[in-house]
């Protein structure tokens, strides 16, 4: 027996669109988060360098491209970001943002217990409890960014 797909049904469905009451949801606790962390003396550029550490971990295009523009425009360089996937090699980047990132990586790879514990010992010694929580919590709501757009195979478009 044959399983046929019917027409449309691998049209992607924008699950934001879909179901926007979630959605709002979700952008609420990003801005509670954003708040947080400013609250917190997290610097924009850090927590934009999280949110595109995140979504180049998890494979995002869309979240890629909304966070390379926010990071430029919170006044990070072309330079920076083009390293960042490498950001362990150079030394390019604060000890706050390597902390950040090592503690955004965790978050994202959450498997590893023994990974966690580091980056959040790491994360202590140059971040306050304050900025460390915001970290995570930015990691958590990049990530779930990532998956409604991931799922939603938002496009992006070219510039020009």
């Amino acid at each position: 027996m044959t399983s046929t797909v019917p027409a449309g049904a691998n049209r992607p469905i924008f699950i934001d669109k879909q179901s926007p009451k979630a959605y709002r949801a979700l952008v609420q606790t990003s801005e509670a988060v954003r708040a947080v962390a400013a609250e917190a003396g997290l610097d924009r550029v850090l927590v934009e360098l999280v949110n595109l550490r995140v979504s180049q971990l998890n494979g995002c295009a869309y979240c890629l491209h909304v966070h390379t523009r926010a990071a430029l425009r919170a006044g990070d360089t072309p330079q920076r970001l083009g390293v960042l996937a490498a950001w362990r090699d150079t030394d390019l980047f604060t000890p706050a943002e390597r902390a950040a990132l090592a503690l955004a990586e965790a978050t994202t790879a959450a498997t590893d217990g023994a990974a966690q514990d580091a980056a959040r010992a790491a994360a202590r010694e140059v971040l306050t409890d304050d900025q460390t929580a915001a970290v995570i919590w930015v990691a958590v709501t990049i990530n779930a960014f990532n998956r409604v757009s991931i799922m939603s195979r938002h496009p992006v478009r070219a510039e020009g």
